[in-house]
């Protein structure tokens, strides 16, 4: 199975802050409360404590910049959505792919047209590799 040290989901509040340390590696706590005010105000131990638990659960990293704490994401934002999709194939399809492409297809998630062109993506792409 891919892993990439992530342990335990973020809640939503984690995944708000996670997204702006996406979106702004190098940043620091107060960038993040400065960038996210407009959209939710959070006090900065929050911030502070929120940074932290991202870290614990191997989401995100820091160096100490004087006494500053400055983040970056541990991984992209694509590897963690792909472990996140490896862990569901697991858990709810028996590791079967197939079996999570077929739910979706049935549950009217995804249209077997585009189904198609996902293929012929990933065909393309294989070939290019040799």
């Amino acid at each position: 199975m891919f892993n990439i040290g992530i342990r335990k989901a973020p809640t939503p509040l984690e995944q708000f802050i996670m997204d702006y340390v996406w979106a702004h590696p190098n940043c620091t706590a107060e960038m993040c409360r400065e960038g996210l005010a407009g959209q939710r105000k959070l006090k900065d131990s929050t911030i502070r404590t929120i940074l932290r638990k991202l870290e614990e659960k191997g989401y995100a990293t820091h160096a100490v910049d004087g006494r500053t704490f400055v983040y970056r994401a541990a991984h992209t934002k694509r590897n963690v959505a792909v472990q996140a999709a490896q862990q569901l194939i697991d858990r709810f399809c028996g590791g079967s792919v197939e079996e999570l492409l077929v739910g979706l297809v049935d549950n009217q998630v995804l249209e077997p047209k585009r189904l198609r062109r996902l293929a012929e993506k990933i065909a393309s792409r294989r070939e290019n590799r040799t």
